[in-house]
């Protein structure tokens, strides 16, 4: 192929790529927006970044349909729901899991396992500690949230953990298959 060829190919690569960049990139949206031609016309108005839920799903919510083909039970649950009003699916929390989800024979993990000393600090990630600070019935919770980058994290059977009160069904009623949380290796198969 000659060089021409090759250079424009290439180029016609990266202009695609910066193109997709663009269009969804929420910082180069705003940038594009202000940055516009001069004419007289009204200022758009300002989207808050965070709404507050709605009794809808937001559209920008990922349909939690492929989790829901086996864990159909969560359907109706009350941390799966409040989380799909906010626009947040199953993915946000527990990642892609397209091997999880393709594996009929239900032995591949989901990308993102939940051990208990875990749970708090992946919670404050989206609720951090300013937000939950002034709820006294929620300082048990604080004391318990440690680091995410905490090497090795105790567990302390004493403290209280964000599914305690939220999301108290979120687990399966019935496991026929159990991975080890922090390392997802297989430890009990099905009978």
């Amino acid at each position: 192929m000659r060089r021409i060829e090759q250079f424009l190919i290439v180029a016609a690569g990266v202009m695609t790529g910066m193109l997709v960049f663009v269009s969804v990139c929420p910082s180069w949206q705003k940038t594009a927006a202000s940055v516009g031609d001069s004419n007289d016309r009204p200022e758009a108005p300002v989207v808050k970044a965070i709404s507050a839920p709605t009794a809808e799903p937001a559209a920008s919510f990922v349909a939690n349909s492929f989790c829901l083909v086996c864990h159909f039970d969560f359907d109706e649950e009350e941390l799966a729901l409040k989380h799909e009003v906010a626009g947040i699916g199953c993915e946000r929390c527990h990642g892609e899991s397209f091997r999880h989800r393709s594996d009929e024979a239900n032995v591949t993990p989901p990308e993102i396992l939940y051990p208990r000393e875990r749970i708090n600090p992946t919670c404050m990630m989206c609720h951090p500690r300013q937000d939950l600070r002034h709820l006294a019935d929620h300082r048990p919770i604080l004391e318990a949230a440690l680091n995410l980058s905490e090497e090795k994290p105790t567990l302390n059977q004493d403290k209280k953990y964000c599914t305690a009160c939220h999301g108290t069904k979120h687990r399966m009623n019935t496991r026929t298959i159990r991975w080890d949380k922090h390392t997802g290796v297989l430890l009990q198969e099905k009978n």
